[in-house]
């Protein structure tokens, strides 16, 4: 059923864009069957690795899957929108307007030329975001402290080992005082990415890098991801905590497990087993891969909680309907009760849909203030 849901964008643009196009009937069988190709692209993730999330063909061939796809998307949203102006037309004027070739010329340079900008955006190394965040309370010798979040990186035959390497230097460079990875660290299994997710032994930070799962680890063996993350260097806080500390003064890192792990053998999360035995006094950082929760997690007397898992929705509109399956959460900063909540367009994003408009992706470094 998902296949044939993928399928109809793919049947709008076949029946109300390629046909009536002047051209030879060759030619219109060519393109269709190769937006049809680009269509079920999850399908040949799924022939190729036996999950939809991971393909396991050469990244050129994914990068043109995505761009065809995300062609096909716009099409068929552009096509729509063209139809329900014709429609308006001919409520006015009784008749429905004939549509010069021109007009669809148009729409399918614009389909094409937004879907090529879009995968460039997703695929490239993410551009430096910086936020302030004052919190109550903090202590002075954090005032300053500066931390960086990367998050669904995502790494497989799309963001191999070369752009984990070109990452992790670019996120070294910036010389944070803390590297957090909160989750969906790769898709794909131990045997297959083990390569692609070495580079991540480089992150450097004084105070250490500290690391959650997201619900892709469920996907492709929790057990074993947690082991080679941890082997890497990263402490990785499955409903645990760490105290950062400056002298007398301390905040606390705190990270949960996923939400994927409901229904499996795998650790619940469980946000008072994480702060359990966490100092009373110092402001509490959550990890925490998905932001849908947040309104619960501010309860808790969260500082501020860090979370990814959307991609910032990926493209504007679409956010809307990932914010809808968040707690109304998808990109940027939010107010929840008394804690601040960021949620992150991510470092990478699902190969299956790599396609970025108006959310880019992001390195973000957070400088943390004193709040008066």
């Amino acid at each position: 059923m998902f296949h044939v849901i993928l399928g109809l964008p793919w049947l709008v643009v076949v029946v109300r864009f390629i046909l009536p196009l002047p051209w030879i009937w060759p030619a219109k069988a060519l393109l269709a069957g190769v937006l049809l190709v680009a269509s079920q692209q999850v399908l040949l993730n799924r022939i190729s690795s036996g999950s939809i999330f991971a393909p396991e063909y050469p990244r050129p061939l994914i990068i043109v899957l995505n761009f065809l796809f995300g062609a096909t998307l716009l099409l068929a949203v552009f096509q729509i929108a063209l139809d329900a102006v014709s429609l308006v037309l001919a409520l006015v004027e009784g008749q429905f307007p004939a549509i010069p070739a021109e007009i669809r010329y148009i729409i399918g340079f614009a389909a094409f030329g937004l879907a090529a900008i879009g995968v460039a955006q997703a695929v490239r190394i993410p551009p430096l975001k910086s936020v302030e965040i004052a919190i109550q309370d903090l202590p002075e010798t954090f005032d300053g402290y500066r931390l960086l979040q990367l998050t669904d990186l995502h790494l497989s035959r799309l963001f191999p080992a070369s752009w984990a390497e070109a990452v992790v230097q670019k996120a070294n460079d910036l010389q944070a005082d803390l590297i957090v990875v909160t989750g969906d660290f790769i898709d794909g299994r131990l045997e297959k990415r083990r390569a692609d997710v070495a580079p991540l032994s480089k992150l450097q930070a004084p105070d250490g890098l500290f690391a959650i799962p997201g619900n892709h680890e469920y996907y492709f063996g929790y057990d074993d991801w947690i082991e080679y993350h941890s082997s890497l260097g990263m402490r990785m806080l499955t409903n645990e905590h760490a105290v950062i500390e400056r002298g007398a003064d301390r905040i606390v890192i705190a990270g949960v497990t996923d939400l994927a792990a409901f229904g499996r053998s795998m650790p619940n999360p469980d946000l008072a087993g994480a702060l359990n035995g966490a100092p009373a006094e110092a402001p509490i950082i959550l990890l925490d891969h998905q932001p849908r929760m947040a309104a619960e997690t501010a309860k808790a007397g969260i500082a501020l909680q860090l979370s990814g898992h959307t991609h910032g929705g990926m493209v504007l509109g679409l956010d809307r309907l990932v914010a809808r399956a968040n707690g109304g959460f998808v990109s940027g900063l939010y107010a929840v009760g008394d804690m601040q909540l960021y949620v992150n367009n991510g470092t990478g994003l699902w190969p299956g849909f790599a396609l970025r408009l108006g959310r880019p992706s992001e390195l973000t470094v957070f400088t943390l203030r004193k709040r008066s």
